[in-house]
Formats: C-alpha cells, sequence, structure tokens
C-alpha cells in the first residue's frame, strides 16, 4: 500500500526555519518524481517544489525567492524541504506528492508563521 507521511511543521516565528520530511513506502520511491505542495485557507493550492529523480532536476515556485530547498534521500526513502527565512505568508498545509505513475497525496502538515 503506497504511504506518503509528512512531519516537521509547526508554528515558527517569521525569520525561522523549518525541515518538513515526507516518508514514502509502498512504491519504488527513487523512480518516482516528487513534488511539495501548500495550500492556505481561501488560496488555491501551490506548488512549492519539485524534484526529478535521482535529484538531477529541481524547480521551485517564483515566490519562494531561493528561500526553500528541496531534497530526497533514496536510501531511506524520504522527500524533504528545508525552509528558511519564513514569513507569516508561507503559513499552510504542506502536503509531498508522488508524481505519475503513482499519482499519491500525503496527509500533510501544517506550518504557521507568527510572532
Amino acid at each position: 500500500q503506497v504511504q506518503l507521511v509528512e512531519s516537521g511543521g509547526g508554528l515558527v516565528q517569521p525569520g525561522g526555519s523549518l525541515r518538513l520530511s515526507c516518508a514514502a513506502s509502498g512504491f519504488y520511491f527513487a523512480s518516482a518524481g516528487m513534488k511539495w505542495y501548500r495550500e492556505a485557507p481561501g488560496k488555491e493550492r501551490e506548488l512549492v517544489a519539485s524534484i526529478s529523480t535521482g535529484g538531477r532536476t529541481v524547480e521551485y515556485a517564483d515566490s519562494l525567492e531561493g528561500r526553500f530547498t528541496i531534497s530526497r534521500d533514496d536510501a531511506k526513502e524520504i522527500l524533504y524541504l528545508q525552509m528558511n527565512s519564513l514569513k507569516p505568508e508561507d503559513s499552510a498545509r504542506y502536503s509531498c506528492y508522488a508524481d505519475w505513475p503513482i499519482n499519491w497525496w500525503g496527509q500533510g502538515t501544517q506550518v504557521t508563521v507568527s510572532s
């Protein structure tokens, strides 16, 4: 059974950092492109970052201004999102997604940036 389990969210002050993790199981993680999305109340879901198999290609939303870094550990089957210089507008539920042909979502982890 395919599973994606996110962790690492929480409450952080503006300017702080968090590292999100997405633990994968039930499929061959190394063969899947992966993505991080976020969704805030009243806003459309936004693609935050993507990473190809082997980590050869990474892409980010323009709005991030270089503050986030996506990475993967294929041996551990974990996807990461390092988030630095967090802003209140980064508050959202962050979910990982395994690309085609897996096409699977995690349940998400809440990130709240507030003083």
